[in-house]
């Protein structure tokens, strides 16, 4: 099989890499973003792929509502200004000359766990990716869950959680974002009025009361998302990654020990196997193989 590209697009970094069949990073390059976003990205597209030109496609992660069919970005926050409306797949395709295939970033990280990682074999997925927002990604069957008439399938994080909570980048209020992601846990932080970082909290928590209920506040909140998805998608797996699952020690007991109440079923909880990597390798999934 041909080795191809895939493009994990942040708001402060993208990562491009070269990825061949068997899920094998050749070549791992991280640049700063910069703005306006599609012009950048399309030179340094076609800069590597002057280097490598036996890439086959490129798939592209992103942060955002896509639309996977089209290959555009339906709406993207102030996170990549000028983001939203961009056909990416039409102006790179026409540009490189080969397939692209664009999808949200944390759709991708499902499919690496899935095809690669954590949840290899298994049909029935839910990726949570708690960095400074909540990701989601669904497996279902065997196949990625996304798209929809405003690419919002799997926009996990704007759920609500506590119905006229804290005010979250969406335009509502109370969603999961806003209590289980790092923007949220630094909040409750904040509003305990401690001066503290997450993991600082985290290894706090064994010896401080405060930094302990926040801890339990978060893993409770936590556990209330996995057993509410389940209920509505009854999953094999649920696989959690992103930073705030780097400090994972230190909060996954309580996290288990809150869940256990609340399954209609078991459920197998873990950790994402990837990290970091998970973005770039589920982007080159959506061409080596499509979803």
């Amino acid at each position: 099989m041909a080795n191809v590209m895939g493009v994990d697009i942040g708001g402060t970094k993208i990562r491009l890499g070269i990825i061949d069949g068997a899920g094998t990073i050749l070549y791992d390059e991280r640049i700063p973003t910069q703005i306006p976003l599609y012009p950048y990205l399309e030179k340094n597209v076609l800069r590597i792929l002057g280097d490598y030109p036996e890439v086959a496609a490129v798939g592209i992660g992103t942060h955002g509502f896509v639309d996977p069919k089209e290959g555009s970005i339906i709406f993207s926050t102030d996170a990549l200004p000028g983001w939203s409306g961009t056909k990416v797949k039409e102006q790179l395709q026409a540009a490189t000359g080969i397939r692209v295939e664009v999808e949200n970033d944390a759709n991708c990280a499902a499919l690496a766990e899935a095809k690669f990682g954590a949840a290899k074999g298994l049909d029935r997925v839910v990726c949570l990716t708690l960095g400074t927002g909540l990701g989601g990604g669904i497996i279902w069957d065997g196949k990625l869950l996304s798209g929809g008439p405003h690419g919002g399938a799997a926009e996990l994080g704007h759920i609500t959680l506590y119905p006229g909570g804290a005010d979250c980048a969406c335009g509502r209020k109370g969603c999961y974002e806003q209590y289980v992601s790092g923007t949220g846990i630094q909040r409750r932080i904040r509003e305990a009025g401690v001066d503290l970082t997450p993991l600082e909290m985290f290894q706090n928590a064994a010896t401080d009361k405060q930094s302990q209920d926040l801890l339990e506040a978060f893993t409770y909140d936590l556990a209330i998302v996995i057993s509410s998805l389940q209920a509505v998608f009854d999953m094999e797996s649920v696989v959690i990654g992103g930073g705030v699952s780097e400090s994972a020690e230190y909060w996954w007991p309580q996290l288990l020990d809150q869940l256990e109440p609340l399954l209609l079923n078991p459920l197998e909880i873990q950790t994402a196997k990837f990290g970091n990597d998970a973005g770039v390798l589920g982007a080159a999934l959506l061409v080596l193989e499509g979803k």
